[in-house]
């Protein structure tokens, strides 16, 4: 595995990075949503690139206050990204390896991992066509169970949502979701190999550094920077 050239967010940078999604209202995701997002866009089969992903995370309309703003912002979502798919490929090597979820807790301090499971089932809707593979697998589909139980727990429609009983020991079952995830994980490392060695990246690991205004805009969108992310505009894409 190739050495870590990036830094995990600090507990400072999650809360600026929180603050920000705030501020964009009802249509941003929260923190723990992108956790569970991208840790289902980096499990999955098919890679799925930052100028796909912006909006669903961001919103349609995301006001930059300054082109620094927008490069801060864009570069504490691709280290989280790294953080993410570094702990997750460990686990391909080390079956005691982990990746424990971002997850908020309630005033009494319980995490309900409620928006991580949306956020992670939203990764999975990007692409349903090629989950369809695991969600068909009797054997190897139960990976799932734990985190829809935790996205339909409080489903609009009564008939979908999870039989209150199923989560009586919320603990045990945010347990088998972590679990869950690392073998989500391996189970599509076969397909991400394939997609490889076709030339397809296998894992992105997006560049974080300072970024050039004529240099690639890390969102992959094939533009220079200046004219994409790093444009002085009001919006982004």
């Amino acid at each position: 595995m190739k050495d870590r050239t990036y830094k995990a967010l600090t507990e400072r940078e999650f809360e600026r990075l929180e603050d920000f999604l705030d501020s964009l209202g009802d249509e941003a995701m929260t923190v723990e949503m992108i956790d569970g997002f991208f840790a289902a866009l980096i499990c999955g089969p098919e890679l799925i690139m930052p100028n796909e992903w912006l909006s669903a995370v961001l919103g349609n309309s995301v006001p930059f206050t300054t082109t620094k703003e927008g490069e801060q912002i864009l570069g504490l979502m691709i280290r989280h990204w790294n953080t993410i798919a570094d702990e997750l490929e460990r686990t391909l090597y080390d079956e005691e390896a982990l990746y424990f979820p971002v997850l908020s807790v309630d005033e009494d301090g319980t995490a309900l991992a409620n928006e991580w499971a949306v956020g992670f089932m939203s990764g999975v809707e990007m692409r349903h066509g090629s989950w369809h593979e695991l969600f068909d697998d009797d054997d190897h589909a139960g990976s799932l169970v734990p985190i829809l139980m935790l996205c339909h727990e409080h489903d609009p429609d009564p008939k979908a949502r999870t039989d209150p009983k199923g989560l009586e020991n919320r603990e045990d079952v945010i347990t088998m979701m972590i679990a869950g995830l690392s073998h989500i994980y391996r189970y599509f490392e076969p397909h991400r190999r394939a997609r490889a060695n076709a030339g397809v990246p296998q894992t992105a690991r997006l560049k974080v550094e300072k970024i050039g205004r004529n240099e690639p805009c890390p969102c992959g969108s094939g533009r220079k920077y200046k004219h994409c992310c790093g444009a002085d505009a009001s919006s982004l894409h």
